[in-house]
């Protein structure tokens, strides 16, 4: 008896252990400060909501006042309790909230924060110029089950709050995003209140605040991803996301080269900053992976051929410099580089002179090109493949905001495939294609923000427009 009484009592402890462990910072019987947000009233705005839309990144300039994206990855809080966290757009409020990094939270990258209960996180700073647009990213933690949640905002300092919008139900374990329009021109903060659900936990993540700074017909800088991730980068070795200031790429590191990068392009962007040419090893990718150097390519009879191009990011030293990460290169033919890519390149950046902003997403397709020195599928050693072609999309529209809610059927819209070879043809327009070849060629959904209905016309239609 008393031995049975011993392994009871041991069978007890090991599963307190092996709970514990499997909940280090996600301590269900912590107390937490109880400092709910006095709820003032209600405002309403449009809320809309989308399904799988990746992270975007709005803030490349690093000023609040311009808009932001939190992405909560260099605070720390591992405690429900109510406690200020410093992060990259300044100070937030956390009240039965933490920041998660289990395998069950649902991130980007590695953590986001979960909040259970009536638990809120609130910007302790405000949005000095208002604000036009707020974004979301929500799930369920783990197996929870169904939560609902508002957004809030204040305007006087964070001494009251208003429900901003409609109640969203987060009922699903992937990331997806609603989107506030909140045509804000005052001095205003915001914040994510839990009202439902009990102990079932959300995940949030990448909040995104933009600003009416690029509105108007003015050139401005917008996010790199406003139209979606294309192939729902994350953490996977062979989709790995990587957000920059200048750019957003999917990094492959069974190829040593990206999956695609996406970019934004006004006047804003561009200047008279000459090319560093600086190629440099990308730290940011995880030590575990391959990173390429300039010195792959080293007599390999391939360019280094950027995707978010040079000129495209000739505002700043800064962000002339950080395209010629490798993570932006891959190896293409120099026929191909130098004439065809660069003339549509050229075209691109000539449409911005003209009041326009041109949101382009490129990538590479296959293996297999033709360099200076003959046929190759792979140069290094076999650590970096050699693409087929290389491909991009340019979405074009006249200088202005809410970009996403502008786009018609009439858009312009301008898809190119052109073989990674020598010997072809200098003329872009002779590689025209439609999105949907693009996105049958790889398997990409390149503009899963854009209603389906205006989607799915100007996906199907090969551009015919002037090139010069």
């Amino acid at each position: 008896m008393k031995l049975l009484k011993l392994n009871s009592i041991l069978y007890l402890l090991s599963f307190a252990i092996f709970i514990t462990s499997c909940n280090v910072d996600d301590d269900l019987n912590s107390e937490i400060e109880l400092n709910p947000v006095t709820i003032t009233g209600e405002l309403k705005t449009g809320t809309f909501l989308y399904d799988n839309e990746g992270p975007h990144d709005y803030n490349p300039n690093g000023k609040r006042q311009d808009g932001f994206i939190e992405t909560y990855e260099s605070g720390s809080k591992s405690s429900y309790a109510g406690a200020s966290v410093t992060l990259s757009s300044g100070d937030w409020y956390l009240s039965d909230a933490l920041l998660g990094g289990l395998s069950n939270d649902r991130k980007y990258g590695s953590k986001s924060v979960r909040i259970r209960n009536t638990g809120y996180a609130i910007m302790s700073f405000n949005m000095d110029n208002g604000a036009e647009t707020v974004r979301i990213r929500h799930a369920k933690y783990g197996n929870d089950g169904t939560s609902t949640w508002r957004l809030i905002a204040s305007y006087d300092d964070g001494v009251s709050w208003y429900y901003v919008g409609s109640t969203v139900t987060t009922n699903s374990t992937t990331l997806n995003t609603v989107s506030f329009e909140v045509n804000e021109s005052g001095s205003v903060r915001y914040g994510i209140q839990k009202i439902s659900g009990g102990s079932n936990r959300v995940n949030i993540d990448n909040v995104e605040v933009v600003t009416s700074s690029t509105g108007g017909g003015n050139a401005g800088i917008d996010s790199n991803i406003t139209f979606g991730n294309p192939s729902d980068a994350n953490t996977n070795s062979t989709n790995y996301y990587l957000s920059k200031p200048d750019f957003s790429l999917s990094y492959n590191n069974n190829t040593g080269t990206a999956n695609w990068v996406s970019w934004h392009l006004s006047s804003a962007w561009t200047g008279n900053t000459p090319r560093c040419n600086c190629f440099k090893r990308d730290n940011d990718l995880p030590s575990s992976f391959f990173r390429a150097t300039s010195s792959d390519y080293t007599n390999s009879g391939f360019d280094r051929g950027h995707l978010c191009p040079s000129a495209d990011r000739n505002g700043s030293e800064d962000s002339n410099e950080n395209t010629y990460y490798m993570t932006n290169i891959a190896p293409q033919a120099p026929d191909n580089n130098q004439r065809s890519w660069a003339n549509f390149e050229n075209y691109l950046r000539s449409l911005t002179l003209e009041g326009n902003e041109v949101h382009i997403i490129a990538g590479v397709a296959g293996s297999g090109g033709t360099g200076r020195n003959g046929f190759a599928s792979s140069i290094d050693g076999g650590n970096i493949t050699v693409p087929d072609s290389f491909w991009k999309v340019a979405l074009i529209l006249p200088n202005g905001s809410d970009d996403i809610n502008r786009v018609t059927t009439s858009t312009r819209v301008i898809a190119i495939n052109i073989p990674n070879d020598q010997g072809i043809s200098t003329d872009w327009t002779q590689f025209r294609t439609s999105v949907n070849s693009i996105e049958s060629l790889t398997g990409y959904d390149l503009f899963e923000n854009i209603t389906n209905s205006v989607e799915s016309v100007i996906e199907s239609v090969v551009d015919n427009g002037p090139s010069n």
